[in-house]
């Protein structure tokens, strides 16, 4: 299958692995000439532009940082609506309900079939296929591209027809693991200023009813060794669960400990944790409190 695929990060670049090596033709599409690269080395074919993508392709996969990114790529003038062979999009990006909403009618105006699909589970679950997928459309179109996406992922769960559902679940995902997430640093830090042992804590609420997606697997691989890889930036959590808060404001529905968690990462912003990795703000709790979680390992 002839497939394009636009937005070639940190999620993007392991989705065009993953298709090619399913077998799948590949035309992509990055404004980084080094993301296309990568992926031109393993077979793909190179598009100058979203245009130019959707008029060599019938179904177009997006996996984009931002809103009014895949909002542009995907409906702006000259963009992938414009192409003249696309009939399927495909969004894999967390571009939330409202903008989804008028993605979907735009292109139902030109009689492009959408799904929309945000996924969960990070890099490490991307690259292995492993991911959560929340798909939501037209169920015929649904049932068209369900093959790729059970190339991406492993747990798939469709939700219906209305394609913003998919992204309501996703930014409700979300925002529970950054709620979790702050929690579960300034709980840590306050354990180590105790005189709690780090990893015997994670130990304890990983056993038992504190654990969380951040205790069993984000802070025991990013931050008990000082690490901090960037597998999901603070601002993009940040842009979630401010997403979510503002969707469900719309709802008229109060939500009022999300709110504190989204300052935290504002203020992590402010700092100049942007591009880090949403775990590395626990370093502010550290310095609040005068100690550190976790030791970087002894050189051999």
């Amino acid at each position: 299958m002839k497939i394009g695929l636009i937005g070639l990060g940190n999620i993007g670049v392991h989705f065009g692995t993953r298709l090619l090596a399913a077998g799948h033709e590949l035309v992509v599409h990055d404004r980084s000439a080094a993301a296309q690269q990568r992926l031109a080395d393993k077979g793909a074919q190179v598009a100058g532009s979203a245009h130019e993508l959707a008029s060599q392709v019938e179904t177009v996969l997006l996996c984009l940082p931002m809103p009014a990114i895949v909002k542009d790529v995907a409906i702006g003038a000259g963009n992938v609506i414009d192409g003249s062979q696309v009939r399927l999009v495909l969004d894999l990006s967390t571009t939330g309900p409202s903008v989804t909403g008028e993605i979907a009618k735009a292109l139902a105006a030109r009689n492009i079939a959408f799904v929309s699909a945000p996924v969960s589970g990070g890099t490490v679950a991307a690259e292995k296929g492993t991911l959560a997928v929340m798909p939501a459309g037209d169920e015929a179109a649904y049932q068209e591209v369900e093959p790729l996406l059970r190339v991406l992922g492993k747990n798939i769960f469709y939700l219906g027809a209305d394609p913003t559902l998919g992204q309501t679940m996703k930014i409700i995902n979300n925002t529970l693991y950054a709620t979790s997430m702050v929690a579960s640093c300034e709980a840590l830090v306050y354990g180590v200023k105790a005189g709690l042992d780090a990893k015997t804590m994670l130990d304890v609420l990983n056993a038992s009813s504190g654990r969380s997606f951040a205790t069993l697997e984000r802070i025991p691989q990013c931050v008990l060794d000082r690490s901090f890889p960037v597998r999901f930036t603070t601002e993009l959590l940040h842009k979630d669960i401010k997403m979510c808060i503002d969707e469900a404001e719309k709802l008229g529905v109060p939500m009022l400990v999300s709110p504190a968690a989204r300052q935290f990462l504002a203020f992590a912003i402010t700092q100049g944790d942007g591009p880090r990795d949403n775990v590395f703000p626990i370093r502010h709790f550290e310095q609040w409190a005068g100690v550190q979680f976790g030791s970087a390992p002894d050189a051999a």
